[in-house]
């Protein structure tokens, strides 16, 4: 037979509980202490290395805006209306007309050009393919500071024009030796460059090139905002070639180390640990770029011994705060949770509840001696008034059995009154309480909210009849109800209220020239019943919409059709209900939009 499991604490009282908790919590403090000034190193290159992601996410997130914001500005040139309509290639404009065109372009390049800050300015300048020298008199003279529109032949076609165009509008960055044709004292033409082919909207081709330069000065700026001890930042594209860095490198490509291979890299920030540097790198798939930080670590380790004696300082605080954690918690905490043990113990629900014990003060253990306390009182309370309820809810089952008594008593009458009327031969009377019988017996439903379609329309036949009979009415009155849909169910006295609407509202006046037309119709998922009347009085489609929708209409409108909206949407959801239209020909047409439900499904 095996022998149940004891716990060895249960033993010990809860003084020497906490004495042992004391211990338990003071050992691991030495060995805390020896593990932390082995560890000491990894610590502050893990914590270190946290601070420069960080810092990097920051770092790259204002180079991404401002490469977002060149390319926002692209975007709004690229849609300017006289950029979409220049055509080198046609003959139709005068040559005058071609250096308006000309100097509005450059105007709009030189506007956007400008900075109205104090950073490193950004200069945007667009290269058109004109091999017929439509626009000769437009100079040709492309630097990486200077914006401008530029016309160029087959000669003069810059290197990365055809790149660019490959890309279909997508703009991208790039490394430019020279942005035409390198000719013999031409000064440096090395910039680093947010590239984007211009294709025309209203036709399939490409209009030019969009080139923003000097991005690597405003790079730079963004880089010399961090501050590393000892540390490098180099800004790269995806084949680590160097776009821009605090050490003035340009063009060359970055070393770095195996891991840091672009295969291995399934998130957007990576960091590395060598036994000379930290990497920390950030990476913009989008834009096949890089973000890097190499700091060395012989800078980090200089900090180690502070942070040893940190550790000593942080040991000796824990050890005195764990004593007097002890002290506080046997003599502040114990006591009172002692009483309340107590106290919960020998309390039965109903019984009086003392007066909650004062400690003149907020913390935890006095709210939760206060708490329990005013939860054994509201238990009190809700015991009394549960009693209450079930005498309440026995009061109204039988008022309501009572209720019933009435419209059961109300029917079996009028069935009486029928065929008393029929044996005596009163023929229209006996068919008018017979109607009158059946809109009783439907209402009642023997309790049934939802009924079938076919006894909603049983109940509504009987209620025209009945109309019909009291007010001698001419109108003609068309159902059509496919068999499928009969056992349909729907809220029951729903066609009712409608089809009295069409008969007060449409063609009661109208004698047999008035026509009321009931029709279903669905599908495997949905039902629509439609009313439709021939009446000739305009209807205020706008005031019975805000009767349907508006929470709080106007009592004025009425509130039958509302009351059949609101009961479907109760019982079907909010995708279903009551809408109105105006019926082609004249009149009225209302549609009810409910579920295909049948009896076996509810």
């Amino acid at each position: 037979m095996r022998r149940k499991l004891r716990n060895p604490l249960s033993k010990l009282n809860v003084k020497q509980q906490l004495v042992l908790m004391f211990i338990v919590l003071t050992i691991p403090l030495f060995v805390l202490n020896a593990y932390g000034n082995d560890r000491a190193g990894q610590i502050l290159k893990r914590h270190v290395t946290n601070a420069y992601i960080e810092l990097s996410k920051q770092n790259f997130r204002l180079i991404n805006r401002d490469i977002e914001a060149v390319n926002k500005v692209t975007s709004t040139v690229f849609q300017n209306q006289l950029l979409q309509q220049l055509n080198p290639v046609s003959s139709d404009k005068t040559v005058l007309e071609r250096v308006k065109n000309y100097e509005k372009l450059e105007d709009i390049l030189t506007t956007y050009s400008q900075e109205t800050d104090d950073r490193e300015p950004i200069y945007y300048s667009l290269y058109v393919y004109d091999p017929n020298n439509t626009y000769f008199f437009a100079p040709f003279y492309p630097g990486p500071r200077v914006s401008g529109v530029y016309f160029f032949s087959d000669e003069e076609k810059p290197e990365w024009f055809e790149e660019a165009v490959a890309k279909k509008g997508k703009g991208y960055l790039r490394m430019i030796e020279h942005l035409s044709p390198p000719t013999e004292g031409q000064s440096s033409q090395q910039t680093l460059a947010y590239i984007r082919a211009i294709n025309s909207i209203y036709k399939n081709g490409t209009i030019g090139v969009l080139v923003v330069t000097n991005l690597d000065a405003r790079v730079g700026e963004s880089l010399e905002t961090v501050s590393l001890p000892e540390g490098e930042l180099y800004f790269t594209d995806w084949n680590n070639r160097i776009l821009s860095s605090t050490t003035g490198e340009w063009g060359s490509v970055l070393e770095l180390p195996e891991e840091a291979q672009m295969e291995d890299m399934t998130s957007a920030v990576k960091d590395i640990i060598t036994k000379d540097y930290i990497y920390v790198m950030n990476v913009n798939h989008v834009l096949q770029q890089k973000l890097v930080y190499k700091v060395p670590l012989q800078a980090l380790l200089q900090q180690q011994n502070e942070i040893k004696r940190l550790i000593q300082l942080i040991s000796i605080v824990y050890f005195v705060a764990s004593l007097v954690f002890l002290l506080y918690f046997w003599r502040s905490l114990m006591t009172p949770i002692q009483r309340l043990v107590y106290f919960v113990r020998r309390y039965e629900p109903g019984n009086v509840v003392p007066e909650t014990p004062r400690r003149g003060r907020t913390d935890e253990v006095s709210v939760l001696i206060s708490t329990i306390y005013e939860m054994a009182r509201r238990l009190n309370s809700l015991v009394h008034y549960k009693y209450t309820m079930d005498l309440k809810q026995k009061e109204s089952q039988l008022q309501l059995l009572y209720q019933q008594i009435n419209p059961h008593l109300l029917y079996n009458t009028l069935e009486s009154i029928y065929w008393k009327s029929a044996l005596e031969g009163n023929t229209a009377s006996a068919e008018m309480i017979k109607e009158l019988s059946k809109l009783m017996k439907i209402s009642l439903s023997r309790g049934r909210e939802l009924i079938t379609l076919e006894e909603e329309m049983e109940h509504a036949t009987a209620y025209i009849r009945l109309q019909q009979h009291r007010h001698d009415y001419q109108f003609r009155v068309s159902i059509d109800i496919p068999e499928e849909y009969r056992q349909v169910l729907i809220p029951k006295i729903t066609l009712q209220p409608l089809i009295e609407n069409s008969m007060i509202h449409g063609v009661r006046h109208m004698g047999e020239d008035g026509m009321i037309c009931i029709t279903v119709r669905g599908d495997q998922e949905d039902i629509f019943v439609t009313i439709e009347d021939n009446g000739y009085r305009a209807v205020d489609l706008e005031k019975i919409s805000r009767l349907l929708e508006e929470e709080t209409p106007d009592p004025s409108l009425g509130y039958g059709i509302r009351n059949i909206h609101q009961r479907i949407r109760l019982h079907f959801g909010a995708g279903y209900g009551l809408g109105y239209a105006m019926r082609s020909g004249g009149g009225t047409l209302a549609t009810l939009h409910i579920p295909r439900t049948l009896p076996e499904e509810e």
